[in-house]
């Protein structure tokens, strides 16, 4: 008799945590695990803005899957465009271009989530994202780039629209972004006699009336003191009109001379998602407390993570979890468990997390945290966000390179090197998201049936 099929799409908190502990509970007899996912490692995502302004090297938060003990999970390099739960069909277009149309009995879906847009003329052609690795060594090299060009230039406009930089999006990533690259600059510009420091302008905007409202009236006015002492100009309740190549119009009617667009503001599910024909809560799927997606037609289905609306039972009155990594990899472990239970013929448990604060890195001695409610500032609140990041942190080569990174950073500085890998490609959200690729439910179905139609 066959082993029973597992198959697990995503490679993020919740992905590899639901991989981990599915291979610890299970025997290798008992059933047979995939993981689909584009890149053989796990992506520290909230240390990307340090990434981008050189403080970490990439592989620093590249956390490589083969390094878990006896890994035995098989992988597919590739990315799930389509899921027909009828015939228990994941269809997965591998690195390769090649489509695979993998079976399985049991398929957890964790793919994550993309950055969300808005139908704002320019926005897709001239914006850069911060939710991949290739994006944020893009951002590195497009903002040192910016200084060499505006240092060769002659032309004082042409340096006044490269020395500008927008940051779109309050939240997390936003403000951390903002925060991180404005450090850089601020270094990078005394290797530059030529250029005026005062010239230099950043600009983080948000549609919101607060920055980080998560983090409470008193944090996130501390937030917003320090960027604006730094001489980051925090504009809120605007947005992107028009984004051009050279210029970005706010919805206040200002018209900013610029030449790097970083778009922040907020995130959607994975186009997967639209994939199954499944009930959605604000574009999630939704889902049980136990993460099992509902209704006929989805047996052996879960999901989780960004992509799932998973109930907050702590919240209550409707709530849904949100999408941050706390809660991701926690979900992991117990879809997991709800897995193994569903295989063992057990009753499933539903998933239950209260969570534990927030912590906001801004680079140098610049902080504020919220562990378990406690508000922190500056130092002690840098020292609980970046001990926070460093025991998440997987493995031990993984936690080696962070450290290691930060104590040559803070004594060394930076080089600011920038490398050329990307410097050919405009790095559009469309070109490192790659959210073009994904099938309708319609297509996802008349493709399982002509690949049934071909083996008969």
């Amino acid at each position: 008799m066959a082993r029973p099929r597992i198959l697990v799409v995503g490679a993020g908190f919740a992905g590899v945590e639901c991989v981990r502990r599915l291979e610890r509970r299970l025997s290798p007899g008992e059933a047979d695990l995939v993981l689909v996912t584009p890149f053989s490692y796990q992506l520290y995502l909230p240390l990307l803005p340090q990434v981008a302004s050189g403080v970490l090297s990439p592989q620093s938060v590249a956390v490589s899957l083969r390094r878990s003990g006896k890994f035995r999970t098989q992988i597919i390099p590739g990315g799930a465009i389509g899921v027909d739960t009828k015939a228990k069909v994941c269809v997965i277009r591998k690195i390769s271009g090649e489509i695979l149309d993998e079976p399985y009995d049991y398929i957890v879906l964790a793919p994550g989530s993309i950055t969300r847009t808005f139908d704002i003329p320019g926005l897709i052609e001239n914006a850069r994202g911060m939710k991949t690795l290739a994006e944020a060594a893009y951002i590195r090299d497009h903002v040192i780039a910016q200084l060499d060009l505006a240092d060769a230039s002659q032309d004082e406009a042409e340096r006044a629209s490269r020395l500008q930089f927008v940051v779109v999006g309050g939240g997390y990533a936003g403000t951390e972004t903002a925060a991180c690259l404005q450090r850089l600059t601020n270094h990078a510009i005394k290797k530059y006699p030529r250029l005026d420091p005062r010239l230099i302008k950043w600009h983080l905007i948000d549609i919101a009336p607060k920055l980080m409202p998560e983090l409470g009236d008193k944090l996130g006015a501390s937030a917003l003191e320090i960027l604006r002492a730094r001489g980051i100009e925090v504009s809120l309740g605007v947005s992107i009109a028009e984004a051009g190549p050279d210029k970005v119009t706010f919805t206040d009617g200002r018209v900013l001379p610029c030449r790097t667009l970083i778009w922040t503001a907020g995130v959607a599910a994975s186009p997967l998602v639209g994939t199954l024909g499944a009930e959605t809560v604000r574009g999630r799927l939704a889902v049980t407390p136990e993460m099992t997606v509902p209704g006929t037609g989805y047996d052996g289905v879960f999901a989780l993570g960004d992509a799932a609306a998973v109930p907050d039972l702590v919240k209550g009155d409707g709530s849904v979890c949100p999408p941050t990594a706390q809660h991701s990899m926690r979900q992991g472990r117990r879809a997991a468990e709800n897995v193994i239970a569903s295989l063992r013929g057990r009753p499933l448990q539903p998933y239950v997390h209260k969570d534990l604060g927030l912590v906001v890195d801004l680079g140098g001695r610049d902080a504020v945290s919220k562990p378990l409610g406690i508000e922190l500032r500056g130092v002690p609140a840098q020292a609980v966000a970046r001990g926070y990041h460093w025991s998440a942190l997987r493995t031990g080569p993984a936690k080696t390179r962070v450290m290691v990174s930060w104590l040559l950073n803070a004594f060394a500085g930076d080089d600011f090197v920038r490398t050329g890998f990307q410097a050919q490609k405009r790095a559009s959200l469309v070109d490192f998201e790659y959210t073009d690729v994904y099938l309708s439910p319609e297509q996802v179905r008349k493709h399982t049936a002509s690949v049934v139609a071909r083996q008969g």
